[in-house]
C-alpha cells in the first residue's frame, strides 16, 4: 500500500515509464519463450547431425519432427540443397542464417532503445516535480510547504523509477544478445559441419 501510494506521488511522467515497462516485459516474455521453445538442440537431432557417420535420411527424419526449431530450420536449407553445387548451398545458408539471426533478435532494439529512454523520461519527471516545487515559493517564503515535498518526492520517484526500468532492459538486451550470439556460433559450426560432409560425399563420388 505504501509503495503505491510512492508511485502515486511520482505524477503524470511515470504513465510513460509504465508503458515502456509495459512493452520491456512484453519483449523479455516473448523471447524467452522464443529461445526456451525454439532455439536449443533437441537431443536425437544432435546425435544425427553430429554423427561421424552423418545419415542424410535420418537427418531429414529429425528435421521433420522439429520444423520450427531454429537448428533444424538451418540445417533443413543444407539438407535440401545438398544435391546443387557446394557455393549454392553456402550462399543460402548464409541467407538462411541471416534470416534466423533478425528472427532472434526482433524486438531486441526496442530493449536498447528502453535503456536510453526510461532514465531520460525519468529525468524529465524530476525536472517537472522540481518546477513544482519551485512554483510553491512566492516572494515571502515557502507557500506551501506541503507542495514542496510532493515535488521533491515526484521527482525523486520518476527518476528512480526511470533508472529501474533501464536497469531491467539493459540486463535483457545484454543476456538475449548473448544468446543469439552463441545460437549464430552453433549455427556456423552445423554449417561447417554439413558443407564438410558435402565435401566428402562429392570426393567419394
Amino acid at each position: 500500500m505504501e509503495s503505491w501510494q510512492a508511485l502515486k506521488a511520482g505524477g503524470p511522467s511515470l504513465y510513460p515509464l509504465f508503458i515502456l515497462a509495459l512493452l520491456a516485459l512484453t519483449i523479455m516474455l516473448d523471447r524467452i519463450w522464443l529461445f526456451w521453445r525454439h532455439v536449443r538442440w533437441q537431443p536425437a537431432m544432435k546425435q544425427a547431425l553430429h554423427s561421424s557417420h552423418l545419415s542424410w535420411d535420418a537427418v531429414e527424419q529429425e528435421i521433420q519432427k522439429a520444423p520450427r526449431n531454429y537448428y533444424a530450420r538451418f540445417a533443413h536449407v543444407l539438407v535440401t540443397q545438398r544435391q546443387r553445387p557446394l557455393w549454392w548451398v553456402e550462399s543460402r545458408a548464409q541467407e538462411a542464417a541471416l534470416e534466423l539471426e533478425q528472427s532472434m533478435g526482433r524486438g531486441l532494439w526496442l530493449l536498447e532503445t528502453i535503456v536510453t529512454a526510461a532514465p531520460l523520461l525519468g529525468l524529465l519527471g524530476t525536472i517537472t516535480g522540481m518546477m513544482h516545487a519551485f512554483n510553491l515559493i512566492g516572494g515571502n517564503g515557502l507557500v506551501d510547504p506541503a507542495g514542496i515535498t510532493g515535488g521533491v518526492a515526484q521527482a525523486l520517484i520518476a527518476t528512480a523509477v526511470g533508472i529501474l526500468i533501464a536497469l531491467v532492459a539493459l540486463f535483457a538486451f545484454n543476456y538475449f544478445s548473448r544468446k543469439q550470439a552463441k545460437a549464430l556460433e552453433e549455427m556456423e559450426r552445423l554449417g561447417t559441419l554439413l558443407i564438410d560432409h558435402l565435401r566428402l560425399s562429392s570426393e567419394s563420388i
